[in-house]
């Protein structure tokens, strides 16, 4: 054997493997490979394996296929000791494995979410060849490589192999119609909501909270919520929308964002409202039954804004200021220099519009307030994003704006519409009787602040009583 131990061991044991290596697709040190564990217990490995399997789909819907298929190995892992090296189930720390056999409902993304998770994706997946999958795990060291320990190895990634075949042959037809079919549904209405001039659609009955493990720590791979959870249903004064499911056939109700639209999330504090946020932006992806969000389906080329980021280099902000602060340098269509929260959220909104992103995610808890809304002590060389929704609304472009606000009343004001929630549930109210919500409310603030002074004044004036 090689002297540069089981690395240098790989492509022997690949040999041994029979033939259900899939050798077009080994990328030796990348997708394919067997070293020794930093703390030298175990042999940790990546195998491409092209197995036969030619279910009976849509090749369109391949991706929920491959789903169903790894989610069906990973459940039968504990009990089948062939595929106990997917977890490292056999060795002194199965934990530092379990991420090759976590539970996933997430079965494609456009994001990087979850790259260390089995999945459906680059390494993968189904064509007229079979089902490629690229396995991960780790097994007991079986000591240094030579042929008698290539051989044991050969014949662990062999019997893994064997194991998924057998496993992956056994899940019913209709679960894997059933997936593929789901997968295919979300691909195809992505495709149609421009033609509906929406950029997302949100079904009734979506369930968008999420539950987070050591390993979907991020929202858009994080699986469904247990226990209460009150599904969303779009409030009659929205519109409800139907929209055909192209694959199943199915017709589905909810809310659909309208391209160009700004549309306000608003709310209470922890009513939700940042977590449907994530639901929609998590819409460009995939996902398999049971998820929560199978019917939240948004058009990809989505962005965020919010503040902080990295220093201005020739950025455009002149959409936002019309001049720049002490500290930087350049001009407001080309600022250099360290920005402020503000400064670099108006880069983002001003990249979003000049790129022609179809829809821009704005969350108040993330955002810098004093970009959106404006106040008595703001100089006036700084135009906020209610003031540009109001004034100059073409200045924003083809871009639809959805924004998560409890405190930013000035802000929602200026909304085409407002879903509220409240108890977690959607409702609604009109940009019209919002609007007298607010002056009632801004009178009863200036009330207050008249009470506070007359009372300021009476505590100041000297106690003649006294005198």
């Amino acid at each position: 054997m090689s002297g540069r131990g089981w690395m240098g061991a790989t492509p022997a044991v690949l040999a041994a493997c029979r033939d259900m290596v899939d050798a077009p697709k080994v990328r030796e040190g990348v997708n394919a490979y067997f070293v020794r564990s930093p703390e030298g217990a175990c042999l940790q490995f990546s195998v491409p394996l092209l197995l036969p399997f030619r279910p009976d789909i849509d090749p369109r819907g391949a991706d929920g296929a491959v789903w169903a298929a790894l989610e069906a190995v990973k459940r039968a892992s504990p009990a089948d000791v062939r595929l106990h090296p997917l977890g490292g189930l056999d060795t002194d720390r199965p934990a530092a494995y379990a991420g090759g056999t976590e539970p996933i409902t997430l079965v494609r993304s456009a994001s990087r979410a979850g790259t260390g998770l089995w999945k459906p994706d680059g390494e993968n997946y189904l064509d007229t060849a079979g089902l490629h999958c690229t396995v991960h795990g780790a097994i007991p060291y079986p000591g240094p490589p030579g042929d008698a320990t290539a051989r044991e190895v050969a014949g662990a990634v062999a019997d893994l192999a064997d194991a998924i075949r057998e496993i992956v042959h056994r899940v019913p037809a209709p679960d894997i119609a059933a997936a593929a079919t789901l997968s295919l549904d979300q691909k195809l209405l992505r495709k149609e909501l421009p033609a509906m001039d929406l950029v997302c659609f949100i079904g009734d009955s979506t369930c968008p909270a999420r539950a987070f493990t050591r390993f979907r720590q991020h929202h858009r791979v994080a699986g469904p919520k247990e226990g209460v959870h009150i599904p969303f249903v779009c409030p009659e004064e929205l519109g409800p929308v139907e929209v055909d499911l192209p694959a199943s056939g199915r017709t589905v109700a909810g809310l659909g964002i309208r391209e160009k639209e700004a549309f306000a999330v608003a709310g209470s504090n922890a009513q939700g409202k940042t977590t449907l946020l994530q639901a929609i932006l998590a819409g460009e992806d995939d996902h398999a039954p049971g998820d929560g969000r199978e019917l939240v389906v948004s058009v990809r080329g989505a962005r965020t804004a919010e503040a902080g980021g990295p220093d201005l280099h020739g950025a455009d902000v002149s959409l936002f200021f019309q001049s720049l602060p002490p500290g930087m340098t350049g001009t407001p269509k080309a600022a250099f220099g360290r920005g402020s929260g503000s400064m670099t959220m108006a880069v983002q909104v001003q990249e979003a519009v000049r790129t022609g992103a179809p829809l821009l995610l704005i969350d108040e808890d993330r955002a810098a307030a004093n970009l959106l809304v404006a106040s008595c002590l703001q100089e006036a060389d700084v135009t906020p994003l209610a003031t540009l929704l109001a004034t100059r609304r073409d200045a924003l472009g083809e871009c639809a704006f959805v924004f998560a606000a409890s405190s930013l009343d000035s802000l929602i004001a200026r909304a085409d519409r407002i879903l509220l929630l409240s108890g977690h549930t959607a409702g609604a109210v009109s940009p019209a009787a919002f609007r007298a919500r607010y002056l009632r409310y801004l009178k009863g603030q200036m009330k207050q602040v008249g009470e506070g002074e007359t009372e300021e004044k009476r505590r100041d004036q000297p106690d003649r009583t006294s005198l």
